[in-house]
């Protein structure tokens, strides 16, 4: 793991950080609008210190979650209440979490940080309430989409969803859009294109589920 925020994206509007934290090697992102000096955090895995620090001086809005999953949510507790920033989840996620949420996200909503907007997507599959945020030419997508596959399912329904949130969420995005996912290395939707068309068109079998590759 490092210790350090790495710059992953920006444009005229805003600047967007990844932290890999310990111990799940979750990524935690957050977004500075330029001109306002405000930020989001979009989940709250871990190194409670290391996100309180790299906060400092800016306004934060809101602790975004993409999903309940307790790799994702170490430091949520600790973080709402050091930062008094409300939570945003879905409301299918949002029934375990140790803290309220002030919103409950639903698809398509948008959240404003300043002067950046970021627009929600519900991409359910690898839980009910899975969400994904986009901001400019890049989307935050959680345990949905990574790199060479989905999230993990744990039924053939739940990985029949997550392939229909994937197609119909994000395989709309221009093939330019870097996809942020909540564990390792980003892609982009145009990578991702050209392996999910070769995966649907070889078939799978009904029963898939688990840890799926597209090749």
């Amino acid at each position: 793991m490092g210790n350090n925020f790495e710059l992953v994206g920006q444009d005229d509007r805003m600047e967007l950080f990844r932290l890999e934290t310990a111990p799940f090697g979750t990524n935690a992102y957050i977004i500075y609008c330029r001109e306002s000096g405000d930020s989001v955090l979009i989940d709250a895995p871990g190194d409670a210190d290391l996100i309180r620090e790299k906060l400092e001086g800016s306004k934060v809005q809101g602790i975004l979650l993409t999903h309940g999953h307790v790799d994702h949510v170490m430091a949520l507790e600790e973080l709402h209440s050091e930062l008094g920033a409300p939570l945003a989840v879905h409301e299918k996620d949002a029934g375990a979490l140790p803290v309220e949420a002030y919103r409950l996200l639903r698809d398509g909503d948008i959240i404003e940080c300043g002067k950046v907007r970021l627009e929600t997507f519900h991409v359910p599959g690898h839980t009910p309430g899975s969400l994904s945020f986009k901001v400019g030419d890049y989307l935050v997508s959680g345990d949905t989409m990574f790199p060479g596959g989905p999230g993990k399912t744990g039924t053939p329904q739940d990985f029949k969803q997550i392939l229909t949130s994937i197609r119909e969420k994000m395989l709309t995005l221009p093939d330019r859009t870097i996809v942020l996912p909540g564990h390792g290395d980003s892609t982009t939707i145009g990578s991702e294109r050209a392996l999910i068309k070769g995966f649907l068109a070889r078939g799978y079998d009904d029963n898939l589920c688990g840890d799926v590759t597209w090749q």
